[in-house]
């Protein structure tokens, strides 16, 4: 049974007797205003790009496919009929025009490397970047929309914006990667789902257990104590100092201390990555942290940390120290992840384009 507090938060889809307002509202959309059409789509935006973003992996992505889920709304405004909320018919709209994208290519998924290629050997050379738009994108924090979910969904809203449940989650299929989402992020019934992917109630339960096998192969939940989520709370801030200090003063050891021993340091666009603490501190210690190697110079002060946050994990905006001293320069955008009180990843996107994204500068003062 549901509790008291499950029942104050409406599901996306609950068909309800229209507000006044809001009928007045689709009434003048319809007759062509566009401002009551904006006023009708505004407060549904961004968690429509939070569901795009799921099904793509993709940031950028999910922005475009947004707009073309505004436009194919405005278009087909005459064929909402009320049946369900207004919400349930955009995310109707949303999620197919993910599933046609998906389906138009040879490479329906974003990933990470472990999932593309073996852990590296510390001692060889970078493998080159794939410039491809194959790699998971991170997500920032200010996208999210915790009111958008369903307490009682099976994965909380932490939790179904998490670089591990994205990354498992761009295994399934594109149509299974719809179904669970739906059902088990956005708490929709398998009827509910079916009415709206166009496939019988029992084609969607055979889906979701599938997905949920697939899943349950890739993605171990870690709990809410495994990962620090509030920037404010003294344990995480101790931990994030540490951090922060190591990168900063070149302490190799320091750093590799804060790592479960089987800790992942990633680093897309190259497919290149590194499981456990001693490839992962020789790997630091040879190229980032090394007087030679990748980075050559001098390793302390070679780079500068901004605190960030990403699918709502801790997350760091790197700089590097201009060799011509004019300061520091956006290098890449770090994800952190922890499990209890030390590091299970390191997810280092070398792409100073997502600082924009991220409200961060593209230089810092020296």
């Amino acid at each position: 049974m549901k509790s008291e507090t499950a029942k104050a938060w409406p599901t996306p889809r609950t068909a309800r007797l229209p507000d006044p307002a809001v009928a007045a509202r689709l009434a003048a959309a319809r007759r062509g205003s566009q401002d009551e059409f904006s006023g009708l789509i505004e407060p549904y935006r961004r968690e429509l790009l939070v569901h795009c973003y799921r099904i793509l992996g993709s940031v950028h992505e999910a922005e475009d496919l947004v707009q073309e889920t505004l436009l194919r709304a405005w278009r087909r405004l005459d064929t909402y009929e009320g049946r369900a909320s207004f919400r349930a018919w955009l995310y109707k709209i949303a999620t197919n025009a993910c599933l046609d994208v998906l389906a138009s290519r040879k490479r329906a998924r974003r990933i990470l490397p472990p999932a593309t290629h073996p852990a590296a050997d510390p001692s060889a050379a970078v493998m080159a970047p794939i410039m491809e738009p194959i790699w998971l994108e991170p997500l920032p924090d200010e996208w999210l929309v915790e009111a958008a979910l369903n307490p009682e969904a099976r994965y909380a809203a932490h939790e179904s914006v998490s670089l591990a449940f994205l990354a498992a989650l761009q295994l399934l299929p594109p149509r299974q990667r719809a179904v669970l989402v739906l059902c088990d992020v956005l708490d929709w019934s398998a009827r509910e789902a079916a009415e709206l992917l166009g496939l019988t109630a029992s084609a969607v339960n055979s889906a979701l257990h599938r997905a949920r096998v697939t899943l349950g192969k890739h993605y171990h939940a870690r709990g809410p104590e495994a990962a620090p989520t509030r920037p404010g709370d003294e344990a995480t801030r101790t931990l994030l100092h540490k951090y922060v200090r190591a990168w900063e003063a070149a302490d190799v050891d320091g750093l590799v201390a804060l790592l479960k021993e089987e800790a992942v340091f990633t680093m897309p666009p190259s497919p290149s990555w590194y499981r456990g603490r001693a490839p992962i501190g020789a790997f630091l210690a040879a190229t980032i942290f090394g007087d030679e190697g990748m980075f050559p110079g001098k390793a302390v002060g070679r780079w500068r940390l901004i605190p960030a946050r990403a699918n709502a994990q801790p997350a760091f905006a790197l700089y590097e120290r201009d060799p011509s001293g004019g300061g520091y320069r956006a290098f890449a955008l770090q994800v952190l992840t922890f499990d209890g009180d030390h590091l299970a990843e390191v997810a280092n996107f070398i792409d100073a384009a997502l600082f924009a994204r991220f409200g961060l500068p593209a230089q810092l003062a020296a």
